[in-house]
């Protein structure tokens, strides 16, 4: 029998023995995000096309190349969000959060849409971790936010990431660049992409992200930001040095790191990994002290981050880093018979009510057939009930990893159920190989 369709290129589907592992990630990413004061946000997966024109910036590949574009019923021209930020900022203007007290935190996780070549870590929907911080042009809060990035990596176990910084100045300084960027870039006019020679006039930043090898090649000779930076950016830059140093976060100044996006203003940074390949930016963000402003609202400093999730799942899974064991279930229940399954649908009942996780086999099949499928299941325990259990009341508990076996009240089989699988958490609790001394938990710092 052939399949109808098969998933879109560059699209994954996660299946539920690999969805434990992104689970982890995700409540790592909001986990952190909280200890800093970040709180989540969620925002539509489409929005108007224009909010990422203006936003994004129409001069980049995200925009001119990559964004998911269609007209919908209404004539509307609507895109399916390519990254987080566009929208947070329309969300933080639109609900009233620019009127409260700042700075104002926000951290997501999202899907979005990008159509690019599918490979390894990147795909066409992918997803991320995003923070935002509104409403503060301290450089304090440039490195904090890289702190919770590296904060991240660091719950993960993930090793061996570079931090890369830079700043690319504020539009007064950055346009003494760019024309030092059009001067330079004018003698090789020729050679570059059609993008770029148009690029060339609207903003020569953007070259210097250009993915053509002949582009990049020029671009290695270009001026350099850093150069040109007004003395508030080198401040800036520099107290943004400082605060990472304070927290003894290791990074390189890279003056060629711009971002791909437009909205980017003085700091930019990346968390880069050599264990992936080519796609080894597992972090970019910077601060986007014009956006705010840009999309309608009042002139508002702010910065943040995009985290690549599939990246960081790669990147674990290179690096060997430990994930949570999937959770199994606690209790299997074999029923033979309809007054059993009765019995049996009233014990799950009562068992999940008490947030104990209970199956039972909803085909009904032999015997034999439902032990093979608790044991495919990885049941902690196992119950058998037939017709001679429903009627004494009493049944066997057996824990299939010791392989104990404990009658249990089928009245009380809740509570028993709890004491037979306390008992054996006891049990196998061992502390230097010895069974752990409950009563010296209520001796410590009491010694005579």
């Amino acid at each position: 029998m052939a399949l109808i369709t098969k998933a879109i290129k560059g699209t994954k589907d996660i299946l539920p023995k690999e969805v434990h592992k992104n689970q982890y990630i995700e409540s790592t990413c909001i986990g952190v995000g909280e200890m800093y004061g970040y709180k989540e946000i969620r925002t539509p997966v489409f929005e108007h096309t224009e909010l990422f024109q203006r936003g994004v910036g129409d001069t980049t590949d995200v925009v001119q190349k990559e964004m998911y574009t269609f007209d919908d019923k209404g004539g509307r021209s609507i895109t399916l969000r390519p990254e987080g930020t566009a929208g947070a900022v329309r969300s933080f203007l639109e609900n009233g959060l620019c009127n409260e007290t700042m700075p104002q935190k926000v951290c997501y996780l999202t899907s979005c849409y990008r159509y690019e070549k599918p490979q390894a870590g990147r795909l066409r929907e992918f997803h991320q971790f995003g923070v935002e911080c509104f409403g503060t042009k301290s450089p304090l809060a440039d490195a904090e936010i890289i702190a919770l990035a590296k904060s991240v990596f660091d719950t993960l176990g993930i090793k061996n990431l570079s931090l890369e910084i830079n700043s690319i100045g504020c539009p007064t300084c950055r346009a003494k660049y760019h024309e030092a960027l059009k001067e330079y870039f004018e003698n090789r006019k020729d050679e570059l992409c059609d993008t770029c020679k148009d690029r060339l006039e609207r903003n020569p930043m953007r070259i210097l992200d250009c993915k053509s090898p002949i582009c990049s090649e020029i671009a290695q000779g270009a001026p350099v930001v850093l150069d040109f930076l007004c003395d508030e950016c080198k401040e800036h830059f520099d107290m943004v040095k400082k605060y990472l140093e304070a927290q003894n976060i290791e990074y390189t100044v890279n003056p060629k790191i711009v971002r791909g996006l437009d909205y980017y203003t003085k700091t930019v940074f990346e968390f880069v990994s050599n264990s992936i390949g080519a796609q080894g930016t597992v972090c970019g963000g910077g601060r986007y002290d014009g956006l705010v402003e840009e999309l309608g609202g009042q002139s508002t400093p702010s910065l943040g981050f995009g985290m690549g999730l599939e990246r960081l799942q790669l990147l674990m899974e290179a690096q060997n880093c430990e994930f949570p064991e999937p959770t199994i279930p606690d209790l299997f229940i074999v029923a033979l018979g309809e007054k059993a399954t009765l019995k049996a649908v009233e014990i799950a009942r009562d068992m999940r009510d008490e947030g104990f996780t209970a199956l039972m086999d909803l085909n009904q099949r032999s015997l034999r057939a439902q032990m093979k499928y608790a044991d495919k299941l990885g049941a902690r325990f196992n119950v058998v009930i037939g017709d001679n259990e429903v009627e004494s009341g009493i049944a066997v508990l057996k824990n299939m990893q010791s392989g104990d076996e404990s009658e249990i009240a089928l009245a009380t089989f809740v509570s028993g159920f709890y004491s037979v699988s306390l008992s054996s958490q006891l049990d196998e609790l061992k502390i230097n190989g010895e069974e752990f001394d409950f009563d010296s938990l209520f001796n410590v710092g009491n010694e005579e």
